[in-house]
């Protein structure tokens, strides 16, 4: 949606602002000293003065100096282009791009897709960003180093992710105008559930290994987020703990990430044949 839609949208009610935000987020249930890993859409919200950096600002707030915020800052391009489907690259360019690509660069390479919220926050002064080529996440706050350090190569969203510590601080997910499926958590479910079709696969990304540029192979899960809204809605029906509301004009979710992927590991455990 382009700016000028945003204001035609949304003209009735106004700017958003950073206090506007806070008192938003305060009512939903986001309280200082909270873990709070953020999916969002700036274009949902509605026209926000300031932009991205309001929503940053509004976010920081109200978490305080004891919470930490976290963002996906994934960077989807740095893949074997031979993969590449949107769009596709023609074959006699494959082995030239995995020759010259540069190598992942937390404090560079841009995110891809991630939206203007996630882009804008790699680069807070402040945040720290984790090393995994494709599927880094940035921090920022009192838990930031311990959230963003020793991400693997293999399995980025598994047991030595992000993901993983967020798990472990008892965490809460915040889904700002997105949906399920944009809930990069419930990976970590899928690396943990039991099912007869879980599969390895192999991909590749430019990095630097001792100073040195290279090409190399990692292992991931083969993914299925287009179960992850049924996940979702199941969750909700079986009474999990989930907070509704809107920030702004976007509809929100504020969800506890332990329980929900404890339900979502069971559910896939029991359901994915």
């Amino acid at each position: 949606m382009s700016e000028a839609d945003v204001i035609k949208k949304y003209h009735q009610s106004g700017p958003i602002t950073v206090d506007s935000l806070k008192e938003d987020l305060t009512e939903l249930g986001v309280t200082p000293g909270m873990v709070l890993l953020v999916h969002s859409s700036l274009s949902s919200l509605g026209f926000v003065s300031g932009g991205p950096v309001a929503v940053i600002l509004a976010l920081e707030e109200v978490l305080g100096p004891e919470g930490t915020l976290i963002m996906p800052t994934h960077s989807g391009d740095l893949t074997d282009p031979g993969q590449w489907e949107n769009p596709p690259v023609p074959a006699e360019w494959h082995e030239i791009i995995r020759q010259t690509m540069p190598a992942y660069d937390p404090d560079l390479t841009p995110t891809r897709k991630m939206g203007k919220i996630s882009e804008t926050f790699r680069k807070h002064p402040g945040s720290l960003r984790s090393s995994h080529p494709h599927m880094s996440f940035s921090a920022l706050g009192k838990q930031a180093e311990i959230i963003t350090k020793d991400h693997d190569l293999d399995f980025a969203l598994g047991e030595n992710s992000p993901l993983a510590r967020i798990y472990d601080l008892k965490g809460w997910i915040l889904l700002l105008g997105v949906g399920q499926e944009n809930n990069t958590s419930l990976h970590l479910a899928e690396l943990r559930a039991e099912y007869s079709s879980k599969k390895d696969i192999q991909q590749w990304a430019p990095v630097f290994l001792d100073g040195v540029r290279q090409g190399i192979s990692l292992r991931e899960l083969e993914e299925h987020s287009e179960e992850f809204d049924l996940i979702g809605k199941a969750y909700q029906e079986a009474g999990g703990t989930l907070v509704t509301g809107k920030i702004g004009n976007a509809q929100t979710l504020l969800i506890p990430q332990k329980e929900l992927i404890d339900f979502a590991v069971e559910w896939m455990t029991q359901n994915r044949k």
